[in-house]
């Protein structure tokens, strides 16, 4: 009789991929203060870069048969505000005459949890922290502080032994530094109560970019299906974490993303980044990937950074 691990007699499931996932908006309450007109200016200020965005993937595509999708997220984590019906009606109007079309809809809070499957969580569990040279690993794990940084922090001064002089200050330095260091630290989550946290604003982005390349698996099923409805429900916990907007889309999640963002998201990206940089996807999703960017001759750098791409505009 032969004994094999569950985990690897389970499949992995494959997903639909576009070429590009474009995202045209991360909007809070105060974006939507001004109601249609407001979003609407916003629409006509990205719309000449989604379209730049566009070319550049067409030129880089096989034949120029490039797949592309747009989505549009929701904060409905830390404010909500309005019904689903409501805003999705004035995002509508507001992209009618801008040449734009949301493909798809999503909740920032189907970012922390979506199908009953909490996808925060799942995400902090693949998280690896960067080695820092000459450390002796007595911090915390990040998964235990709910910090994570991109190189070795400032150490702690604590009381000095007797007899030794002042250790002094260090500065912070990040690994791999280009001459000079650009240290970062994230916070995860601001608080846990009856076992559910907080999460904060750049790790759900982070999770959004992992929903939108097509690498999160959940006992090795893919997550964050988008739905098609015939009715918008009122209450925000009743909405599909990703509801599929447009029926003729090319798939949601993608090979790469491509953001056009508000300026006062640099820093907000910065910290996805640094995240990023840190999750161990698995293995055999990273196979099938690659498998299927090569039977279609695309290019796909190994580093999942470099699959992500912005625009950062003024406000």
């Amino acid at each position: 009789m032969a004994f094999e691990e569950t985990a690897a007699r389970r499949s992995i499931e494959s997903v639909p991929l576009s070429h590009v996932s474009l995202e045209l908006g991360h909007l809070y309450i105060e974006e939507f203060a001004g109601g249609v007109e407001q979003l609407r200016r916003h629409f006509n200020r990205i719309a000449p870069w989604v379209a730049a965005a566009k070319q550049a993937c067409v030129a880089r595509t096989p034949a120029g048969r490039a797949r592309i999708s747009t989505c549009f997220l929701i904060d409905d984590y830390f404010t909500r505000f309005s019904t689903p019906r409501e805003v999705v009606r004035q995002l509508e109007e507001a992209t009618q005459g801008t040449g734009l079309v949301i493909d798809y809809f999503a909740r920032e809070s189907g970012c922390a949890r979506a199908d009953d499957v909490p996808l925060a969580d799942l995400v902090l569990t693949q998280l690896v922290s960067d080695p820092v040279p000459q450390t002796t690993g007595d911090r915390p794990p990040t998964t235990e502080t709910g910090w994570l940084c991109n190189g070795k922090r400032s150490p702690v001064q604590g009381p000095a032994q007797a007899m030794s002089g002042s250790l002094g200050w260090m500065p912070p330095v990040q690994n791999a530094a280009n001459r000079h260091s650009i240290f970062l630290d994230v916070e995860l989550w601001d608080y846990e109560e009856n076992g559910e946290r907080r999460w904060s604003c750049p790790f759900l982005a982070a999770v959004w970019q992992l929903m939108r390349l097509g690498l999160l698996r959940y006992e090795g099923e893919g997550v964050t299906n988008p739905y098609q409805l015939d009715d918008w429900p009122d209450d925000w916990d009743k909405l599909p974490a990703v509801v599929k907007l447009n029926p003729h889309a090319a798939p949601f999640s993608a090979y790469r993303t491509f953001s056009v963002l508000g300026s006062r998201f640099l820093p907000v990206e910065h910290a996805v980044r640094t995240i990023l940089s840190q999750v161990s996807v698995s293995l055999a999703v990273l196979d099938q990937i690659h498998t299927r960017s090569r039977a279609e001759h695309i290019d796909l750098p190994k580093d999942l950074v470099e699959r992500v791409e912005y625009a950062f505009i003024g406000e």
